[in-house]
């Protein structure tokens, strides 16, 4: 490893660490700010930091892996999620966040569930609560493999070493400074990728003799199985609303929404959705071009990479002197570390205020209950550690799951709840249930191989049909009442 490398990765490790000991002296105090940073994130903040918690390594590893080896089909996937992505920010966000302040000042999702609809607010709480935990297990996962692969691939060590020294660093920033530190953190992070995505795409593709655009359309078209048209041959409609589907995860996704509820004012959503969306924007952008571009790289070239999802590590290294190789990495790094610190403090949150308060201290003091949400960050990531231990895992496969889960459990709900008075808890529960039962159904039976249909699609679809249904058929305990008093969106 070079000297430049070690410098920029130092410089990137000392600023997250110093961020971590700031959000410490300053939004640590109690739950609210441990969980949500008191309410306060500004726009610009609240709208990168939801941005680099979402993207994560699948940014930088699994989006360009996909299109590396299939081509530009593969880029509807990020098509999808844009679209999701924007009318989350519009339907959702302003709601959830004068919503959640209203129903009692709710620091998680299933206390604002919980709110909601009180008649079935333990049942809620606590499905919820697992739910959230077991699939953030495995998302988290996800992210520990990209940490895995780069430790591997860029530094030639132990795929497990690197596994546990990424896990290491974020739980040194997040336990220690809460959701402040994962806030501000991921501001930065999100620059550092977003620069990173603008540079490397347009180096690789004038990189070496005869670069550029008609060289790379000629170079790529002889690919066997590499398609630089939007369409195929051999795929079809359920294929291209699968690839489309993705973008429905957005509405239940715990990590994302969060940052909803912590954005200063419902007045600053509209600006935070606006930084937000041009990030995303650029960001996708970015990593098309590095699938692209750098198949047609290694092809002139002729080199042979083994593994699709590391070529962005592999044109870091071979392209770039070590100052600027360094600070690649570094983005990868970001896209890695936001989103699994986010996902870490989220899945404590919910085992803090949820399960831990609610069951076993109901009378827990804010100083208790912080605490306990930082034994929880350690002990959701050692487990979702083990599970990253197959060195065989592909991170795009473990977050298509992850995603699915919560799009399916938490989306239909989320957006019903908001917008839907006449839902009750009744139909929540049933929602809830049946979103994450038919995910899990569709991936473990041979289902999904008999239909090559995304998971996410037949459980948001049931998922909703059950909280209509169940909600209509029941008789409501006074919350219809109580949201037709609220006050208008």
């Amino acid at each position: 490893m070079s000297l430049g490398v070690l410098i920029s990765l130092a410089a990137y490790f000392i600023l997250m660490l110093g961020i971590g000991v700031y959000a410490y002296k300053n939004a640590t105090g109690n739950s609210e700010e441990y969980i949500l940073g008191g309410r306060n994130l500004p726009p610009a903040v609240a709208a990168l930091s939801a941005g680099a918690s979402d993207m994560s390594g699948w940014l930088l590893l699994g989006l360009p892996g996909a299109l590396y080896a299939s081509g530009l089909v593969e880029a509807w996937i990020g098509i999808g999620l844009f679209i999701g992505a924007l009318v989350n920010w519009i339907v959702v966000a302003p709601r959830l966040r004068e919503q959640t302040e209203r129903y009692d000042n709710s620091l998680t999702i299933p206390a604002f569930l919980a709110n909601r609809f009180p008649s079935q607010g333990g049942t809620l709480r606590m499905v919820s609560a697992v739910i959230i935990v077991v699939f953030f297990a495995v998302y988290t996962a996800s992210g520990l493999v990209a940490g895995g692969k780069l430790f591997q691939s860029a530094f030639d060590g132990s795929y497990q070493v690197g596994i546990w020294l990424t896990l290491g660093v974020v739980l040194a920033y997040t336990v220690v400074g809460g959701f402040l530190a994962v806030s501000l953190t991921d501001f930065c992070q999100g620059l550092i990728m977003m620069l990173a995505l603008i540079i490397m795409p347009a180096i690789v593709l004038y990189a070496g003799e005869g670069g550029g655009f008609g060289q790379a359309r000629e170079t790529l078209s002889g690919i066997e199985g590499f398609t630089l048209g939007w369409w195929t041959s051999d795929m079809t409609f359920i294929g291209f609303i699968s690839l489309l589907a993705w973008g429905l995860g957005y509405f239940g996704q715990p990590h994302i929404i969060v940052r909803f509820m912590a954005v200063k004012s419902v007045a600053a959503v509209s600006t935070a959705r606006n930084i937000g969306m041009a990030w995303m924007g650029i960001a996708l952008i970015g990593a098309i071009g590095v699938g692209i571009f750098g198949r047609a790289y290694v092809e002139r070239n002729g080199v042979s990479i083994e593994d699709s999802e590391t070529i962005f590590i592999y044109l870091a290294e071979n392209l770039f002197p070590g100052l600027v190789t360094g600070f690649l990495l570094a983005a990868l790094l970001a896209a890695i570390m936001s989103t699994v610190s986010s996902q870490l403090l989220v899945s404590s949150s919910s085992l803090a205020e949820d399960f831990y308060k609610l069951v076993l201290n109901k009378n827990a003091s804010e100083t208790t209950l912080v605490t306990v949400g930082r034994i929880a960050v350690v002990a959701v990531g050692i487990v979702a550690a083990l599970i990253a231990g197959d060195p065989e895992s592909q991170v795009l496969g473990l977050v298509s799951n992850a995603w699915a889960g919560f799009g399916a459990a938490f989306g239909p709900l989320m957006i019903l709840s908001l917008t839907w008075p006449r839902m009750n808890g009744a139909g929540a529960v049933a929602g809830l249930v049946v979103g994450a039962v038919t995910v899990g159904v569709w991936i473990f039976t041979p289902l999904k191989a008999a239909t090559g249909l995304y998971e996410m699609i037949p459980g948001f679809a049931l998922s909703w049909l059950a909280i209509y249904a169940v909600s209509l058929a029941t008789a409501d305990q006074g919350e219809f009442r109580s949201a037709q008093a609220s006050p208008a969106e």
